[in-house]
């Protein structure tokens, strides 16, 4: 090690024991931690705390930094984190009953058994323990398999040496230490989680039929296809994101910017939590962690920044099986028979007993008998459907991470994704301080090539793959099996050359639609039709944040003020267009009365004016976004897209149409109806300020929050949960969560600024429990201290240095 680094690490802990016994945070305030040496040569780390619980995290290598990332993610989130290693260990069922419903984090399952079933499957197969033999870049490297290690072993010197104050799991018996096993398994379920985490349901319920079973209860070939749409939509998706880079010829100072967005579920596994990590003269570097994760997922270091957006990429397909009529565990491929392998797998549910079941799984994949409630995939005596997931052989997830966090340039960015390969849901775009931009949907993704999907699709493909990109193949044939890429890390995927790519453009632009928009100005085309749509119709979002991003660029001398200025402009595209029309057509109603869905007519007279004097956006303290965005989800829901607008869409002019709304399409009137009956209802007046109706309660304390729903098109998205009873919305699903404005001045230090919308911590005890969300509904930012000068500024200060006890 150099003599420099060496140095560095001495004063660190210097430091850490001079300051240790003053100021501890509360998490790590009590026990026996507080002694200054570690015993036993054991694994240990140094964290700094700064404002709102932000971890800095100093280890000499990475198995001691995976400790301290173990150990600061225990000490937040404690009981989340427990709970998602009991349905990792398959053990929901013995511990909640069968038949609760399991958060939804690491899979899509609708109750515990079938969550249990699945990942006691996973478990049985040892698939995990096979994927980590591989040498990389196949397989994860050293360095990542030593941060799960340590922060497996961090995590559990936590619980041995603190007590638990949390209500949702003080005293709970599931709340035991970890593996490293364990550590691995949340990252393989969290690759999995498009793929074969969405099935779940359909894998475990898979049983051959009794007797001579005809195809039943499978849907038309258009019904299939918009429930693939449906199933498949980013949109409709508990996880989004926005996320824009802009180049060095659209900034004041000609380095890079970016702003990184993403919309997660603000309760559960699917948490971000924020920190730094360094590892002296190694890596250095801050941002969002799922939690679990032991790198960073979502940051920033002194040269480069990068966000993730939700792809468009379908990162699986199906097989259409022919079964031998003797037998429907056989299947047969070029005529010759193969036998189903059978998984049995036994889960303890409680009050005692085991439930078993059979799984079956085949060369493509376990046999699946849905995909979501809407497509029904039937086992017949002839005919079943085998899942594909390549991303059910990828733990390379963390090591893309690792990547990013060493980067120096969107160059290297660009390196860690050919070289890992390890995305499985997401996009990715960057900027760094020499004023590059970047944007790559390098996704895992079977090659299903559009000529491979016209030789080779069943009906039932033929429906689903045009409308959604989910290709249903013929198992029956050797040659319709995804082909190989000479580039690619794995077979059966696409290689980095075929990706779609843009760099160094005037900005670069993603809010979970395909790449095709990504800079409108430069089009994304030639990519297969599983990545995503070409010239085809985008969403709202996409549509205000194209119009926004592209007026910044064109505008010029940006900074780091105008990405934080985008983040809660809070405009609403949907209003922008639509609500002049809607209050036009409001005032012309005869009497002031429209007809709502029960029959009943209403007095509509006094929304007219509340629609026209509307700002057009989704502030706490607009009048008239609560009405608007009751009216519009029905608008939305209920008029069909082909009947909604009176100009329809143009590829030539893809952002601004469809428009001019077609208020005589039956059910506009009605919805103008319904909506100020509802409100009135529940006596909310039509004109009251969103913050009102919209808010977080934490600790008895009503939190307003701003931002709009993905109908509305607004940037700051927020998806919050409706009360009809009080007419408000009173808890937020998913939206905004670890936001990032990310520039840089010529120093050493980059500007940074960042928002955790719903705070680090889900113990209501806890200092950090909804501190930045407060912050979030003043529209203020936290200033990053990345450098040791800003970090030792800190006027709250307090370091802490963690050590297993021998």
């Amino acid at each position: 090690m150099p003599l420099r680094s060496r140095l560095r690490i001495l004063a660190i802990s210097g430091l850490a024991l001079f300051t240790v016994s003053a100021s501890l945070p509360p998490a790590a305030a009590d026990g026996p931690h507080r002694s200054h040496h570690p015993s036993g040569g054991g694994l240990s780390a140094t964290i700094r705390y700064t404002e709102y619980g932000i971890p800095h995290i100093v280890a000499k290598d990475y198995a001691n930094l995976g400790f301290g990332n173990g150990w600061a993610q225990a000490a937040d989130q404690v009981c989340t984190l427990a709970d998602g290693f009991v349905t990792l260990r398959g053990e929901r069922s013995r511990y909640f009953g069968p038949d609760a419903a399991p958060d939804g984090s690491l899979s899509s399952a609708a109750k515990n058994l079938s969550s249990d079933l699945y990942f006691r499957g996973v478990r049985a197969s040892r698939t995990v323990e096979k994927l980590l033999k591989a040498p990389a870049p196949a397989g994860q490297s050293r360095d990542v398999k030593e941060l799960e290690r340590g922060w497996a072993a961090g995590y559990n010197a936590w619980l041995a040496q603190n007590r638990i104050d949390d209500p949702a799991c003080r005293g709970a018996d599931w709340v035991r230490p970890v593996t490293t096993m364990d550590v691995v398994m949340r990252g393989y379920a969290l690759s999995v989680l498009g793929g074969q985490g969405r099935t779940v349901d359909g894998i475990t319920a898979a049983e051959p039929p009794a007797g001579d079973v005809r195809p039943s209860g499978a849907p038309s070939p258009g019904d299939a296809a918009d429930a693939a749409r449906r199933l498949l939509s980013t949109q409709n998706a508990d996880m989004g994101s926005n996320a824009v880079a802009f180049g060095g010829g659209t900034t004041a100072n000609g380095r890079g910017l970016l702003l990184g967005n993403p919309h997660y579920p603000w309760q559960g596994g699917r948490r971000f939590w924020q920190s730094q990590q360094t590892i002296p003269g190694e890596l250095n570097v801050a941002g969002g962690s799922l939690l679990g994760a032991p790198i960073v997922s979502i940051g920033h270091n002194s040269r480069i920044a990068w966000s993730h957006t939700v792809a468009t990429g379908v990162p699986l397909n199906l097989h259409r099986l022919a079964l031998d009529p003797a037998d429907p565990t056989v299947y047969l491929v070029d005529g010759r028979p193969e036998r189903m392998t059978k998984r049995t797998v036994s889960v303890a549910v409680r009050g005692g007993g085991t439930v078993t079941r059979t799984q079956w799984w085949t060369r493509y994949g376990p046999v699946v008998t849905s995909f979501g409630a809407g497509l029904p995939l039937p086992w017949t005596a002839t005919t079943a459907y085998a899942l594909n997931d390549p991303n059910a052989a990828n733990l390379r997830f963390s090591d893309a991470g690792l990547g990013f966090s060493r980067a120096r340039s969107t160059a290297d960015i660009r390196a860690s994704l050919r070289r890992t390969q390890g995305l499985p849901w997401v996009n990715t775009v960057a900027a760094d301080s020499a004023g590059h931009s970047f944007f790559s949907q390098s996704q895992v993704l079977p090659r299903i090539t559009d000529e491979l999907a016209q030789r080779c699709s069943t009906p039932l493909g033929r429906a689903t793959y045009p409308a959604s990109g989910l290709a249903v193949l013929d198992g029956s044939r050797g040659d319709c099996a995804p082909g190989s890429d000479p580039d690619a890390v794995q077979p059966g995927i696409f290689g980095p050359d075929r990706m779609p790519t843009l760099e160094n453009a005037p900005y670069v632009e993603n809010s979970n639609d395909s790449a095709w928009l990504t800079n409108a100005d430069a089009p994304l085309t030639g990519y297969e039709r599983i990545f995503g749509t070409i010239a085809a119709p985008r969403s709202m979002r996409t549509r205000g944040a194209v119009e926004d991003v592209s007026a910044m660029a064109a505008r010029g001398r940006l900074t780091v003020a105008d990405l934080q200025r985008q983040q809660f402009a809070n405009r609403a595209p949907a209003g922008d267009l639509a609500a002049t029309d809607l209050a036009d057509t409001c005032a012309a109603l005869p009497g002031g009365r429209a007809t709502g869905s029960d029959g009943e007519a209403v007095d509509v007279s006094a929304a007219c004016e509340v629609l026209r004097r509307w700002d057009r956006t989704t502030d706490t303290t607009s009048r008239g976004a609560l009405l608007f965005d009751r009216l519009w989800r029905r608008v939305a829901g209920t008029v069909p897209a082909a009947e909604l607008w009176k100009v329809p869409f143009s590829p030539a002019d893809p952002v601004t149409t469809p428009n001019t709304l077609n208020t005589s399409a039956p059910g506009v009137v009605r919805a103008l109806a319904d909506a100020v009956a509802e409100l009135r209802t529940a006596g909310t007046a039509l004109d009251a300020p969103l913050g009102r109706h919209q808010w977080v309660e934490r600790n008895g304390r009503r939190i307003p929050v701003g931002g709009g729903t993905e109908s509305l098109g607004v940037w700051n998205k927020t998806e919050p949960e409706w009360d009809a009873a009080s007419g408000s919305y009173r808890e937020v699903s998913n939206g905004s969560s670890y936001i990032q404005a990310v520039g840089w001045d010529g120093s050493r230090c980059p500007v940074a600024r960042t928002l955790l919308a719903y705070s680090q911590s889900s113990d209501p005890g806890s200092a950090h429990y909804s501190d930045q969300t407060e912050l979030y509904s003043g529209e203020r930012w936290v200033t990053s201290r990345f450098c040791e000068k800003d970090i030792m500024r800190s006027p709250a200060l307090r370091v802490v240095r963690v050590h297993e006890r021998r």
